[in-house]
């Protein structure tokens, strides 16, 4: 059994300077926002909001500055993120751009592609979406049938993605095909395509309503769509490894706990001055859980910045994270039992009837539970 060490954080003077400035503007930004609004943060899409964070300098922050970037650190980005999902900001815009499809260009792009897609994503006006489920396999990437024939200048897609967030919103996807051989091959040829979704024929996008009622996920269907050969990511057949690096960026930052963060809020305002030992001892215990997975997951970011493979450690993050968020719900309604009565009490029975319904999502995005913890077994050689 291989053993799993999480580097230890180094003070990032730079980064705790700066949180200071996120958090002022984010006050004033955020000032009309209520309670509601505010826990709706990852699928809050404002691009109004992402272009401003754009402004600060505050997207595409590690990048060079060459791509429109500004060559800080992996601390100084983390301090962003967190800041902006503990106010509830609304990331929807620039999220999946800024955390993983720009980093994933910039690591594997041609230079053609770094030049004309990362400046528009650090200037919060480029948005993407994911195309990596599909119907009947989810989470098992490797199973993927969407398939790309090759062709004079470039590819012909057929398949179907599902639960593409955002995909209706989006200017781009960083589409997951297989480009050789059948299902049976499972990870070898696939490959990585740079898909516009603006610009391209043969692709329709289907809304699929959550339980919430809301619209955020997407089947997307491609049908003999057209994709040029200057589309292709990195090297065609080496698309399993590109999309396990590009999943360590989606599954190791502070979004993978906070995301049940207002509800937690919410909480504890109702219960102050109680004197409830039960109440007591389940926020301590909350708050030790936040404060551990804070410390792993900035150890990932230290990983990051050093230029290590994250992935097991990111697949660790992930999948505690996603329980403490489910458990914040579960815990909130052993601990109130009230109808409305006053504003504080309705704030926390609006945002945790929003987290009920949304948190069976938490343990699924990103790779689900089982998938994650086959990922862990390998990369502590028990698999």
């Amino acid at each position: 059994m291989t053993n799993l060490h999480f580097p230890r954080p180094p003070r990032h003077e730079a980064a705790e300077a700066l949180r200071g400035e996120v958090r002022a503007f984010l006050a004033d930004a955020l000032a009309s926002r209520g309670p509601l609004s505010r826990a709706e943060s990852w699928n809050g899409f404002d691009r109004d909001f992402s272009r401003q964070l754009g402004q600060q300098g505050w997207l595409g922050m590690t990048w060079p500055k060459r791509y429109g970037g500004h060559e800080r650190s992996a601390f100084e980005r983390y301090v962003v993120v967190e800041e902006t999902l503990a106010a509830g900001a609304p990331v929807a815009a620039h999220w999946i751009a800024d955390r993983q499809s720009g980093p994933s260009l910039l690591k594997y792009g041609t230079e053609a592609q770094k030049e004309a897609i990362l400046p528009g994503i650090a200037a919060g006006e480029t948005v993407f979406c994911i195309g990596m489920s599909e119907p009947g396999s989810g989470s098992d990437l490797a199973a993927t049938r969407t398939r790309a024939v090759p062709v004079d200048g470039g590819w012909r897609v057929t398949g179907t993605k599902l639960w593409t967030t955002g995909a209706h919103h989006a200017d781009y996807m960083i589409l997951f095909c297989r480009t050789s051989g059948g299902v049976e091959s499972r990870q070898a040829g696939t490959s990585q395509l740079l898909v516009d979704l603006k610009a391209t024929d043969g692709i329709t996008i289907r809304p699929i309503i959550d339980l919430a009622g809301q619209h955020h996920f997407n089947e997307v269907h491609f049908e003999d769509a057209f994709i040029p050969a200057d589309a292709l990511i990195g090297s065609e057949g080496a698309g399993w490894e590109q999309v396990m690096s590009e999943l360590a960026f989606e599954r190791s930052g502070p979004e993978r706990f906070l995301s049940s963060m207002q509800l937690l809020i919410e909480l504890i305002g109702v219960l102050q001055g109680t004197d409830s030992e039960a109440a007591q001892l389940a926020i301590g215990r909350l708050t030790a859980h936040l404060v551990t997975l804070r410390r792993l997951s900035r150890g990932v970011a230290t990983m990051l910045e050093a230029g290590e493979n994250p992935n097991t450690h990111a697949a660790i993050v992930k999948d505690l994270g996603a329980t403490f968020e489910q458990e914040i719900a579960d815990i909130a309604r052993t601990l109130v039992d009230t109808a409305p009565g006053n504003t504080a009490t309705s704030d926390f029975l609006a945002v945790l009837g929003h987290n009920v319904v949304n948190a069976p999502s938490f343990s699924l995005r990103g790779g689900t539970r089982e998938i994650l913890r086959g990922i862990i077994a390998r990369g502590l050689g028990v698999r």
